[in-house]
């Protein structure tokens, strides 16, 4: 029988799981992940650099841009150091506080993201639907005030979710299924009661994974409508041109994130290595295909990448 661990009395650890199955070839399974992890960190500190150095670039859409490229970072930061120490070091103990630390910032940035995505979803609604009015409407004074609501959004929402389930006793295994700490691993170790931390994630829920995407479809909805009201062929297209790197952007955060809700809710008993790939795809997929993404189809921020390679070149 194991004891009853208390958090509130005890030293406390959880021990952190790498890649089921495979945990002989943690070192050839690395090689990938750290080449995931070196083209999200390289990718968006590129974007950030590029759009800092190009003063054509400080207008509202690459600012916003910015804040999706800083908040990938931060969620790559966030993971990288569990996830590679696993691979290289098998060291899979983390302690008590450290993982409600990482479980802060993963689920924190993670919000970020899908906030940063609505922010960008209006900017694109007003720069198609009221382009006469998008440069006063949209002002630096806006752009900040919009930055600190999500920050502040993000920090409102993680905090009690956080202090809710530490003040709850870890009775259970110490044994979590992934390689960091997410709050839907965690709540299983524990043994009290737990239907307040439920209904509170499923308001968290209903109000950042279903209404930022029911919003974003929304602003698409009105920019579609505007559109199709213009008089010709090759305005929509460039408008719809205009949308395709946000547009991907979104898919690359939202199908993941609603295939882990899926399999954490519905596909428990499913093998624990769909859970790990899916949760490792949710985490990865944004931060490494951004920079890709907004690199090849935004020719503004192609552009600055090659006068920065070539000054860098030259110099």
């Amino acid at each position: 029988m194991s004891k009853v661990t208390n958090t509130t009395q005890n030293p406390f650890y959880f021990i952190l799981t790498g890649i089921p199955g495979f945990e002989a070839s943690h070192i050839w399974i690395s090689i990938p992940f750290c080449c995931l992890y070196t083209i999200s960190i390289v990718g968006n500190i590129t974007i950030l650099t590029v759009i800092h150095i190009e003063p054509s670039l400080h207008q509202p859409m690459y600012l916003f841009l910015s804040m999706l490229a800083l908040t990938d970072l931060g969620l790559t930061l966030t993971t990288l150091p569990t996830v590679m120490q696993i691979l290289w070091y098998d060291i899979r103990k983390i302690s008590f506080e450290g993982c409600f630390a990482q479980f802060f910032f993963l689920h924190g940035f993670s919000f970020m993201e899908s906030s940063v995505l609505l922010a960008m979803s209006f900017d694109r609604y007003v720069a198609i639907c009221r382009p006469l009015h998008y440069a006063t409407i949209l002002t630096s004074q806006v752009i900040y005030r919009i930055g600190m609501a999500i920050i502040c959004r993000c920090v409102l929402a993680v905090l009690p979710s956080l202090f809710l389930l530490k003040r709850l006793p870890f009775c259970r295994s110490h044994l979590l299924s992934h390689s960091y700490c997410l709050h839907q691993d965690m709540i299983h170790l524990v043994c009290g009661d737990i239907r307040f931390n439920s209904w509170y994630g499923f308001a968290l829920v209903l109000l950042i994974i279903v209404m930022d995407p029911l919003l974003i479809v929304l602003s698409y909805t009105l920019i579609l409508k505007s559109i199709l009201g213009t008089a010709t062929w090759t305005e929509r297209l460039r408008a719809l041109n205009n949308c395709l790197s946000h547009i991907l952007a979104v898919l690359v955060l939202y199908v993941p994130m609603v295939g882990l809700s899926m399999t954490h809710r519905f596909a428990k008993h499913a093998s624990p290595l769909v859970h790990v790939i899916i949760a490792n795809i949710y985490l990865l997929a944004p931060p490494v295909m951004n920079p890709i993404i907004y690199s090849i189809k935004t020719k503004q921020i192609r552009q600055g990448i090659f006068r920065l390679l070539f000054q860098r070149t030259v110099h």
